[in-house]
């Protein structure tokens, strides 16, 4: 026996010993909410990836939440504070959403954490941030704490009419709902898909109410690259959406469905973003990227790839439309990827210019209550005559008129 065990100690000290050190996963970022931001939803979904998906959702999963606190969290402080809580609010039930919308948990994580969410400009009054996966497949904004209370009580209902529809909708599509601890102070953040396409270029872009007071960009955004336009714009633009009458028809079949559902919850001052996309112009736009990038190619070649010194193009976050973007254009060849391009619909053959449209329902959480009515109180005295168009009005009114206007826009 003792010659078993001496033998059994040679071994084990002729025995080389590997010690496996974890692979840090680095979340860096520009704005220190965001490198949490990032941290937090790589922690839920791989905890997740440990949860068997339950086959029917309880009541329980509504009201449920995933909490961590990290306090001197070392291995990556250049990047993270040593102190923050992420929450992330009915994990099971936006993990079954995700599904529903075809995102898988793996797509989902990777999107929001493989490179820091891009900034984007916040066309609206409120006080909301937005940002861009690098992907351009999610956008995050910044919600208020009473939306977040809001999105509460929609989300169990939102739920039973996404699975009843069968994708049949415009509605946001929600993917997950945060609440970020840093210095103390608390960020809730949401991810939506992105309605617009990446391999698309947007050259027109119009937020619809169907309202008229108040209701036209200011001379400070039209004079961005792409101004986020309004209902009166459109109309003095003399903008439609060409879709042909078969199409128009599904689409307004849809939103119907839709204010009806909103109206029921007793929501309001939700509008239409509609993107649009100039085949031709995109088709020129993609020989002009594609001489430019032959150009310099060869300017690489002559110069033999040497580093000029600086930060290399492709390491540099930009904003998602500049040349210098990290991620090549898709080469979509004009042809609407169903996968993809969920909220696309072509032009008619019969259009006055080849578009494809881009559209689908944004700022679904505003609840008609007590402010909203004191809003329209306030509007109605200052308009009097022209308070008919003030987009504060009750959900039936607003509903009505938001399907009307949109009756009249697309042919």
């Amino acid at each position: 026996m003792a010659d078993v065990v001496a033998g059994a100690a040679g071994k084990l000290k002729n025995k080389q010993l590997r010690v496996k050190h974890q692979r840090v996963k680095l979340f860096r970022a520009n704005e220190t909410v965001l490198s949490v931001f990032m941290w937090g939803v790589n922690h839920t979904v791989l905890g997740l990836n440990h949860v068997s998906a339950p086959v029917m959702l309880l009541p329980d999963d509504f009201k449920s939440y995933s909490k961590v606190k990290v306090d001197n969290h070392l291995y990556n402080k250049q990047t993270l504070p040593s102190h923050f809580k992420v929450k992330e609010y009915c994990p099971l039930v936006f993990q079954n959403l995700r599904e529903r919308f075809g995102i898988d948990n793996q797509t989902y994580r990777e999107s929001l954490t493989a490179s820091q969410p891009i900034p984007l400009d916040s066309p609206g009054r409120s006080n909301a941030r937005f940002y861009l996966s690098h992907d351009h497949l999610f956008v995050i904004k910044t919600l208020m704490s009473e939306e977040v209370e809001h999105m509460h009580s929609f989300l169990k209902h939102y739920h039973g009419y996404i699975v009843e529809a069968h994708g049949k909708t415009l509605l946001p599509q929600y993917m997950g709902l945060y609440r970020l601890t840093v210095d103390g102070v608390e960020h809730y953040m949401v991810v939506m898909r992105n309605v617009f396409s990446y391999n698309f270029r947007i050259h027109w872009k119009y937020d619809l109410k169907g309202s008229t007071v108040e209701r036209m960009a200011s001379d400070r955004e039209k004079e961005k690259d792409l101004p986020t336009l309004k209902d009166n714009d459109f109309v003095n633009n003399g903008q439609k959406i060409y879709i042909g009458p078969e199409a128009k028809e599904k689409l307004m079949e849809t939103l119907k469905a839709d204010c009806a559902f909103l109206t029921k919850l007793n929501v309001m001052d939700y509008s239409l973003l509609l993107g649009i996309h100039d085949c031709e112009r995109g088709e020129m736009e993609e020989e002009a990227d594609a001489r430019a990038a032959l150009e310099e190619g060869q300017q690489d070649e002559d110069t033999g790839g040497e580093d000029s010194g600086g930060d290399h193009p492709s390491m540099v976050p930009t904003p998602p439309d500049s040349p210098g973007h990290a991620r090549v254009r898709g080469t979509s060849n004009g042809q609407i990827d169903p996968q993809t391009d969920i909220f696309a619909i072509p032009s008619q053959d019969t259009a006055p210019r080849r578009e494809i449209y881009f559209l689908a329902i944004i700022d679904a959480l505003t609840h008609y209550g007590v402010k909203k009515q004191a809003a329209k109180a306030a509007k109605t005295m200052k308009y009097g005559d022209k308070a008919e168009g003030i987009s504060t009005v009750e959900p039936e009114q607003y509903a009505r008129r938001f399907l009307e206007f949109m009756a009249r826009a697309i042919e």
